[in-house]
């Protein structure tokens, strides 16, 4: 694990970039680092990200409680919790990003979706990126919502609301940030200009070997790939429905046979 002075100014230098890139406004959103086993260090509440120092960060224990000493006047954010159920979920998440991010607010408002297959890089780095049901900001209904996709997902959408990010560092799940929202402006602008056309399944499945070559594959991948981007039986696998297929037409050839036997 980085050093405590290096977390403190890698989540400081994370938050400028987010201001900068208007991921948040005001003192809105929320970062996070693990520690150690036992501790993290994170964004206090009522703070402008994009202007805090290192001295301001908190540290917390994995039940949220505030770990002196502490700067006067500090306190955790609302929306730890959130931040705690993605460290208890993944053992591999070494950071958490919670942000605003402006288009993939904006198409979870209209009911567009990020689960389609439409920007290669994205289905490679991301998968099908889920939407959340609405929850109420600061509340434990964003921990519950967001608590099985984080099991498998490093980008979520909670809708009308922000985003979730995670990753092996804080840097990384700012990464997965940028991707979000820069897959989110693409398809919303498509969708300005016309017909948006996903990849087609072949093109797909391509993708989906890369993502499992660079180690990004994850548990629901077969199941999302196969719902959203008609990717159910990858090269050289067949479903179920293949085999009972086989199965009748094996039956059907039987049955003609001893017919005209």
């Amino acid at each position: 694990m980085p050093s405590e002075d290096a977390l403190r100014a890698e989540i400081v230098r994370v938050g400028r970039l987010m201001h900068a890139n208007e991921f948040v406004d005001g003192a809105s959103g929320n970062l996070s680092a693990r520690l150690d086993a036992d501790h993290l260090l994170a964004t206090p509440s009522g703070l402008a990200k994009g202007f805090l120092t290192p001295e301001q960060l908190i540290i917390v224990d994995m039940d949220g409680n505030l770990v002196p000493p502490v700067l006067p006047g500090l306190k955790p954010t609302s929306e730890l919790l959130m931040h705690l159920e993605a460290y208890r979920q993944r053992p591999d998440v070494n950071g958490v990003v919670h942000a605003h991010p402006i288009t993939s607010v904006a198409l979870s408002i209209v009911g567009i979706p990020l689960t389609d297959c439409v920007i290669p890089e994205a289905v490679v780095l991301l998968g099908a990126i889920p939407t959340t049901p609405y929850a109420t900001p600061s509340s434990a209904e964003n921990q519950r919502a967001i608590s099985e996709l984080v099991k498998t997902h490093d980008a979520i959408v909670l809708a009308y609301h922000g985003s979730l990010t995670v990753g092996p560092t804080v840097w990384d799940a700012y990464l997965r940030l940028e991707s979000l929202e820069h897959t989110a402006k693409i398809i919303a602008q498509a969708h300005l200009l016309g017909e948006v056309k996903p990849l087609p399944p072949e093109q797909v499945q391509k993708l989906i070997a890369t993502r499992e070559q660079w180690g990004f594959a994850r548990a629901t991948d077969a199941e999302e790939f196969c719902k959203y981007c008609g990717v159910c039986h990858p090269s050289g696998k067949h479903t179920d429905e293949d085999a009972l297929v086989k199965a009748i037409a094996a039956e059907v050839k039987s049955a003609i046979r001893n017919l005209k036997s």
